[in-house]
């Protein structure tokens, strides 16, 4: 089973509204999910992202591979950084 981390869709119609989500990349877009870890409100100016960074690292160390879109969110969370400083301090321990 593949995982991805990607956008859900909600919202009402030229009202959109994203969660974060961690799904089976067979899924459909806004079916069916493992966890939400965060949203994505781009109707705000400026726009709102929110991310549990925690969670994020625990997914992309199972392997759960993001979209594009999230791919730039989480670079701007600092998810990525986060995660080379935390292998880096376990490589240093061991």
């Amino acid at each position: 089973m593949s995982l991805r981390i990607r956008l859900q869709r909600k919202g009402q119609t030229k009202k959109p509204f994203y969660s974060i989500v961690i799904a089976n990349s067979k899924s459909p877009r806004d079916g069916k999910f493992i966890e939400k870890i965060g949203i994505y409100n781009p109707m705000k100016n400026p726009y709102i992202v929110e991310v549990n960074v925690d969670k994020a690292i625990y997914w992309l160390e199972k392997g759960a591979k993001p979209t594009k879109t999230v791919k730039s969110f989480l670079y701007k969370k600092g998810v990525f950084y986060k995660k080379h400083l935390l292998k880096m301090a376990h490589s240093s321990i061991g």
